[in-house]
């Protein structure tokens, strides 16, 4: 192992402090909300055990002088957040394509840990990674969170992109005689079988679901997000291979051909969604699928990209895909297709999470609905509906305190004045 290697862990446990250890904990909230019935449940004391929730009960004068308490009896307490379309393991955001090159391992994972400790401190207790660049980057800083040595939330990470040749998961738009480097190209594969072959090397390495990159890419230049790039059979031989080792395929999908190939081989997610049509909404709606679409991230691209020089075929991309987007994800939501909550955090900055709910609720959500695809949606998305989602007996201590009812204005899900991941307060800056 190279001496960098044997002293990251080290430097990294010296430049973050870390959280106490789980330990019961009371917690006496002002209000939480009941995600399951969607009440508002006044003057509750929430019982953490061993990182999990024991007890919910009206609050209570008397209290075991054993326990530590956490006094949130002035805020609103909602379940630990969830992003289902993440990247922090990489770095974001940035206009120049070479970006990630120019970049090292140790860097990469310093910028891993800043950005998981301000998307923990957003509220957002567990996301999905959807994929990086340099292969696996993921994996180790997921691990490097489950074992303590940074903050972060709960990940569950995909490894790398399984695209095609110069497809939407390739780095483009390099200098003439650019060499990509093999960590960066761990899933490219051009047809069943090498799609076959990476997705085994992929879980092997790993990933806990596997990334297709069903068409093109609004932020890739010289593709298209409307052209698909593979055929059903191909996505199918990754949805096939994923669910003998018992994993999940997710689909990045903009363009119609591209969802509905997706769907009918079996994707378990369509990520972005955005020329979605209404044929693929009704094969989503019959097949279960879940859309995970980034209905704020269009703005922050068209803004950010003219202030600093984005390329005109990604500003013209972004333009073309994100009000139909916006428009598909409305009709979506009244044909009642699963909705899980995904930002593609990195294109903007982590710790913005919550800013796409107010987005969300435009575009035909009640505020209830849109924190249940945080929650609830995005805990049976993961297949992980038993551990989290929701305050109740059992399960995962994930809380937030908020100063204010977020069904009432959901803009209050930003303002956030606490978080406890399973059962540990997290140090706010």
């Amino acid at each position: 192992m190279a001496m960098r290697d044997r002293l990251l862990p080290a430097l990294l446990l010296a430049a973050v402090a870390l959280p106490a250890g789980a330990q019961d904990l009371l917690i006496r909230a002002g209000h939480v909300l009941d995600v399951d019935t969607g009440r508002m449940l006044a003057g509750r004391d929430i019982l953490v055990r061993d990182g999990r929730v024991a007890s919910i009960a009206a609050s209570a004068d008397a209290v075991d002088p054993g326990l530590r308490v956490l006094d949130w009896s002035t805020l609103t307490v909602v379940p630990g957040l969830m992003d289902m379309h993440t990247h922090l393991a990489d770095e974001g955001p940035y206009g120049d394509p070479a970006t990630p090159l120019r970049s090292n391992a140790a860097r990469d994972a310093f910028i891993g840990a800043r950005n998981a400790r301000a998307t923990l401190q957003a509220g957002f207790t567990t996301v999905r990674d959807v994929g990086v660049y340099r292969g696996f980057a993921d994996v180790q800083l997921r691990d490097a969170i489950n074992a303590g040595l940074v903050p972060g939330p709960r990940m569950s990470v995909a490894g790398t992109y399984v695209t095609v040749t110069g497809g939407g998961g390739e780095i483009t738009r390099l200098p003439a005689g650019t060499e990509v480097p093999v960590i960066f190209r761990r899933g490219v594969a051009d047809n069943e079988a090498e799609v076959r072959r990476r997705v085994n090397e992929i879980l092997d390495a790993g990933a806990d679901f596997i990334k297709v990159i069903a068409t093109g890419a609004v932020l890739a230049d010289g593709t298209e997000p409307g052209q698909s790039e593979y055929t059903e059979a191909e996505i199918r031989a990754a949805v096939e291979e994923a669910g003998r080792r018992g994993r999940f395929v997710a689909a990045h999908a903009h363009g119609a051909e591209g969802i509905k190939r997706a769907v009918r081989a079996g994707a378990r997610s369509i990520e972005h969604g955005s020329l979605i049509d209404d044929e693929a909404i009704a094969l989503m709606k019959q097949h279960g699928t879940f859309l995970v679409a980034d209905i704020y991230n269009g703005d922050y691209i068209d803004s950010v990209g003219r202030r600093d020089g984005w390329s005109a075929e990604i500003l013209r991309k972004n333009l073309d895909t994100t009000e139909a987007q916006r428009e598909g994800f409305r009709k979506a939501v009244a044909a009642g297709v699963n909705i899980a909550y995904g930002t593609d955090s990195g294109v903007y900055p982590h710790g913005d999470n919550a800013r796409q709910f107010a987005y969300m609720v435009h575009y035909g959500m009640t505020p209830l609905q849109a924190i249940r695809a945080a929650t609830l949606e995005s805990a049976r998305l993961l297949r992980k509906e038993k551990e989290l989602g929701s305050i109740a007996p059992g399960k995962l201590a994930d809380l937030v305190a908020l100063a204010c009812d977020p069904l009432a204005d959901i803009a209050r899900l930003q303002q956030v004045r606490g978080v406890v991941k399973a059962g540990v307060p997290v140090a706010l800056d």
